[in-house]
């Protein structure tokens, strides 16, 4: 079962500028010039009316409802009628690359305080798995034979101690 493509180079078609100088600017399809060429609007994010290739183009899922080659107020007005920031803003896409950027601006101290608040999170989950496991092991659940709890160790959350070097 292939599904065929649901994003087609049309007048209205909304999409992201992927290089270039207007890169990651949103803009909508005004005309198609040819089979490598667009017309492009973008009155929402700052973008003039001008000709852009179409590889530079990734399209989006939204689509403005205007006329053929429709003058910039009319695609500004179909643009805020649609609430196209505030959608473009919710949606998974634009969150990935603000995500990216987000990352990308990260200090040195930054990525520190993130390793070490993932070092903290994964040690407080495997504590908690390795509970469930015994637990588990104990009542004789997935199989496994009974467990007496004396055999049973605490888990552990904190690196042990390092031992002293000998003088």
């Amino acid at each position: 079962n292939v599904m065929p493509f649901a994003r087609y180079v049309e007048p209205g078609r909304v999409a992201l500028v992927a290089e270039g100088p207007l890169k990651g600017k949103l803009v909508s399809i005004v005309d198609v010039i040819d089979q490598t060429r667009a017309l492009v609007d973008g009155p929402g994010s700052g973008v003039a009316r001008q000709k852009i290739r179409i590889n530079q183009l990734h399209l989006t899922k939204f689509r403005l409802s205007y006329p053929f080659t429709a003058p910039t107020r009319v695609v500004r007005k179909a643009w805020t009628e649609a609430k196209l920031n505030e959608k473009w803003a919710e949606s998974q896409w634009a969150q990935k690359l603000a995500n990216k950027e987000k990352r990308a601006q990260m200090t040195d101290y930054d990525r520190f305080k993130l390793t070490s608040a993932r070092v903290k999170r994964n040690r407080a989950r495997t504590a908690v798995f390795k509970s469930l496991k015994t637990k588990a092991a104990r009542s004789g659940a997935f199989g496994k034979r009974n467990i007496p709890k004396s055999a049973a160790k605490k888990p552990r959350t904190k690196k042990a101690p390092a031992a002293k070097p000998a003088k």
